[in-house]
């Protein structure tokens, strides 16, 4: 089966036309945004009070018993003393793997301010340590050239405790705009963030935002507040480039904060693999670590930024500053765009490691050369092979009726065993895309019983003869509203001649339970996707 390809709305966007309008009421700022898109890859890092257990960060609280509650909220601030919190070790680390922005956890659901704050007894004055953590790190990052941004949560666990008031997210009787003692904290934690730490060139409202953002712009004009005003999808990559700026938040391993036991972690290569796909989409990854209680990084990740930062450091003009090509990839070759020139990158997955003085050959179906065009592999002259002189390893490349033909030899040695796994990128300049994508339109739900008839409008045939057409779908019931970590599921498909409106069925949904479903066309080159909606309930 073909690897999917997928195209969408950021098109307009990657051949340099109009920025597309803000979210209603967003107070972002067009040219603050552009350069938050150039950036492309920032750190979250999750750090709270109860790290110390490796528990999943403040979420223990709600339907936990009042034992659990009352030694999580008296006990913990207690042993919470970090003697190895080297917050310029962090830094520097990020900096060598490319980090361009930070996101530092400042308040959690829980209510523990990691901050010196006069607005709550629950934070980190009431400590053995007693360190202001959010200007140490803050700062530590600004020395580094790396942009400073916060995470803030509306929700605070420690209000409604103290106010007697079931511990709960995500319902209308905890949030800060049913309850203005809430909202009176929540501004004022915020003002005091935003008005004693510097410039925060970026605000992370995990909630709801109103009467906090507002704040922010007021406080700061320059800010942009990411989730609050733009998308910021959780844990998974969309299917389509999203218009204008977003970003995607990913863990390293399963747990955003420190979870020493029931951990996986993603390998460094998948990493950098997300890092690529969401680049090729017009996404920033916001990829996050979460320290040891001690203050170290756990080991794992350590490793992987260690990874990311060899990559980055061969790979970078591929990651900043670019935007989405005509198509996202074709087949394991993903692609970016230079954001104010005609350079493309495509950025080869290695379905096997890549030898030293190895050839391989691509065609790319969607690139065309110029007269001017040259391809070259970042990181390499196109001169040396070491310790082969009699070998030219140029990359050669010629235009044919069935695409862009292209030679390359890998000869950097990156590692000692002379194979290297992960994402070899070629540099186009001077290219032109070929490729006319046809066009698919996610339409409507109607339920009938435990059935749902899905549909949909192919908008254009891309010059194909007959193309197969058809839905996913997947339940998100009892996910937050920006994870998206439970996969797709295939419906029924369909065979067209020509544009026009299609339905499918499904059948066996629960009408209670709450789905998603996106429409696709598959392309003899490419499977593109719809917009991604919610199913109306019966």
């Amino acid at each position: 089966m073909l690897t999917r390809l997928i195209i969408g709305i950021g098109l307009l966007t990657s051949l340099g036309l109009a920025q597309p309008p803000l979210p209603p009421g967003s107070l972002n700022q067009p040219d603050r945004l552009e350069q938050f898109r150039d950036l492309g890859f920032g750190l979250f890092i999750h750090w709270s009070v109860d790290s110390q257990t490796g528990v999943v960060i403040s979420h223990s609280l709600p339907g936990a018993d009042q034992a659990y509650t009352d030694r999580f909220y008296n006990d913990l601030p207690k042993t919470f003393n970090p003697r190895k919190f080297y917050p310029q070790d962090w830094a520097a680390l990020a900096k060598l793997a490319g980090i361009r922005y930070v996101v530092f956890t400042t308040k959690h659901h829980s209510g523990f301010a990691m901050w010196n704050t006069k607005t709550t007894d629950f934070g980190i004055q009431q400590t053995p340590f007693r360190r202001d953590v959010t200007r140490e790190v803050l700062d530590a990052f600004s020395a580094q050239g790396i942009r400073p941004g916060i995470y803030f949560s509306p929700d605070d666990f420690w209000w409604l405790r103290k106010n007697k008031i079931e511990l709960q997210r995500g319902i209308p009787a905890v949030q800060p705009r049913n309850n203005p003692g809430l909202m009176d904290l929540d501004r004022a934690q915020l003002r005091e963030l935003m008005t004693q730490y510097g410039p925060i060139d970026y605000v992370f409202l995990d909630g709801e935002p109103q009467g906090l953002r507002e704040l922010a712009w007021e406080l700061q004009p320059q800010t942009v507040v990411t989730r609050g005003a733009i998308e910021t999808p959780e844990l998974y990559v969309p299917g389509i480039p999203l218009q204008g700026a977003w970003e995607a938040c990913f863990t390293m391993g399963t747990a955003w904060q420190y979870q020493p036991q029931n951990e996986s972690y993603k390998s460094g290569g998948r990493v950098i693999d997300i890092l690529v796909e969401t680049r090729a989409k017009g996404g920033n990854l916001l990829l996050n670590v979460g320290p040891k209680p001690d203050g170290e990084l756990p080991i794992e990740q350590e490793e992987r930024l260690r990874e990311l930062a060899l990559w980055m450091q061969v790979n970078q003009e591929a990651i900043y500053s670019v935007r989405p090509w005509v198509i996202t990839n074709e087949n394991n070759v993903w692609f970016t765009k230079a954001k104010d020139s005609d350079t493309l990158y495509a950025i080869v997955k290695q379905d096997s490691p890549w030898a030293r003085g190895q050839w391989r050959d691509f065609v790319l179906q969607s690139v065309a050369a110029t007269a001017n065009t040259k391809v070259t592999v970042l990181g390499q002259n196109g001169r040396v092979l070491e310790y082969r002189p009699e070998v030219n390893p140029a990359p050669s490349f010629q235009q044919q009726a069935d695409g862009l033909h292209i030679r390359a030899m890998f000869t950097q040695r990156l590692q000692d065993n002379s194979k290297w796994p992960n994402p070899i990128v070629l540099k186009i300049t001077h290219a032109r895309p070929t490729f006319a994508p046809p066009a698919v339109e996610t339409g409507t739900s109607q339920w009938s019983g435990s059935n749902v008839t899905l549909k949909g409008h192919l908008k254009d045939m891309g010059k194909a003869t007959r193309l197969e057409v058809g839905f996913e779908y997947r339940s998100i019931v009892g996910l937050d509203a920006s994870d998206r970590s439970i996969p797709w599921q295939p419906g029924p498909t369909r065979s067209l001649t020509a544009p026009g409106e299609f339905s499918v069925p499904i059948a066996g949904l629960k009408p209670d339970g709450v789905y998603e479903y996106r429409a696709w066309v598959k392309h003899p080159l490419l499977t593109i996707y719809g917009a991604e909606k919610r199913m109306g309930k019966p």
